[in-house]
């Protein structure tokens, strides 16, 4: 084991399933190609509640990627989980735990808002339609939003240091964050990430009271951020787990280190107005580039929380402004989940695993129905631009007022920079 002062967090695994994709491979190709398919919502129970689109997640058939006894008792948002998370581990090549011996060794950290809807909704239609006894047992843990990492951890043997993150829709960087920073402690890996399933008639329900949330019936223009048409954003369900280890261990196995983790920060900046969240978020980037050790100038891509409301995008555009200097208004920014949802704590996290591939890839992802933009920023729209992104910053703000801001280099950046 390399000393924990000299330890990097690498991430060596992406998993993802996605509107756009249900695999790593084709989420990239379609956020590559700028892709939408946001599209009416088409749930059952759905059909007349004012939240006419989404992006939903049409082609996964959670039986055949995970054991009848794990399904009966676990919601959807925690079986995207589980698919992420073996996508994940066999990017990374890692054995299971429970056969090699090292079952201590790993860990998994996960964020939720919604937790488990779709679950809770049919048992309390159970209990008030047939009764008590029709209620299954399983009630009491599948909506929970610790659920997913705790099935991860029971189905794949893993019993190093588990947590779950509760910090708004921020918490995605955050759990990223506190990967990284149990990996420099000591533990060799972390399984992380986030995945939401906020689509049933229930979740819906319950965040028709958000203001933010668009009510556009057109797939085209209901979620246009940094435009004179923003009108709000549209949820999505899905999300993707990271695979976060120990560089040096991960080398000597012969894995691939995609990404560093190199810098995050967080700020709090209360519901009560997004102006606000100017200073904040500015101020997570500032120290997030700090953490990392780099300069403006060396932000080479910038991936936007993107809300969708006026106040909001104009907070965040002055913010990255503030934080980054001239340089602020040169560095490409984009917003890939135009074109499949904001999927709260999931959004940041699908939007890593985008920075990862394409700092990987040479190519910065287009921001899907935006073109009228209204703001000074570099926002890259219509199609991929090529280039050789070295660090990316990944931003993420919640409804009630969660700021933060990660930093990730590309898996070759030397150590000493």
């Amino acid at each position: 084991m390399s000393e924990p002062h000299r330890r990097r967090a690498a991430v060596t695994g992406i998993g993802v399933v996605a509107p756009n994709g249900t695999s790593t491979e084709t989420f990239w190709k379609s956020t590559k190609e700028g892709l939408s398919v946001l599209d009416r919502v088409t749930r059952d129970g759905c059909e007349n509640l004012p939240l006419r689109v989404a992006g939903e997640i049409r082609e996964f058939d959670p039986s055949a990627a995970i054991e009848e006894r794990f399904l009966v008792q676990t919601d959807r948002f925690t079986h995207f989980a589980m698919a992420a998370a073996d996508f994940a581990l066999e990017d990374a090549r890692l054995p299971r735990s429970d056969t090699d011996g090292t079952p201590f060794s790993v860990g998994v950290v996960t964020a939720a808002g919604s937790g488990g809807g779709e679950f809770g909704q049919r048992e309390l239609q159970q209990l008030w339609g047939k009764g008590s006894r029709f209620v299954g047992p399983y009630q009491s843990i599948a909506w929970f939003y610790a659920a997913s990492t705790g099935q991860i951890s029971i189905r794949r043997g893993f019993k190093g240091p588990c947590g779950v993150v509760a910090a708004d829709e921020a918490g995605g960087l955050d759990a990223l964050a506190h990967a990284a920073r149990a990996v420099r402690r000591g533990t060799d890996v972390i399984v992380a990430g986030s995945t939401e399933a906020p689509l049933a008639p229930y979740s819906v329900v319950c965040q028709l009271g958000y203001r933010e949330l668009s009510t556009e019936d057109d797939p085209t223009r209901a979620y246009r951020p940094f435009t004179t048409g923003a009108c709000g954003f549209v949820p999505a369900e899905g999300g993707a787990m990271l695979v976060v280890e120990d560089e040096t261990s991960a080398r000597e196995r012969g894995a691939e280190v995609r990404a560093f983790v190199a810098g995050h920060a967080s700020t709090f900046t209360g519901a009560s107005g997004w102006e606000r969240s100017r200073q904040g978020l500015a101020q997570a980037i500032k120290v997030a580039m700090d953490e990392a050790g780099c300069v403006p100038e060396e932000i080479d891509l910038v991936f936007a929380d993107a809300l969708g409301v006026p106040e909001a995008d104009r907070a965040e555009a002055l913010a990255i402004v503030d934080a980054l200097g001239p340089h602020g208004g040169r560095v490409p920014v984009t917003a890939p989940k135009t074109g499949i949802g904001r999927g709260y704590c999931a959004a940041p996290v699908l939007d890593a695993a985008a920075a990862v591939l394409a700092m990987e890839h040479g190519v910065i992802p287009p921001t899907p129905n935006v073109f009228d933009i209204c703001h000074d920023l570099d926002l890259v729209t219509g199609r991929a631009r090529a280039a050789e992104p070295r660090t990316a910053l990944v931003l993420s703000r919640g409804l009630m007022g969660s700021n933060s801001a990660l930093v990730l280099r590309h898996g070759t950046t030397d150590a000493s920079r």
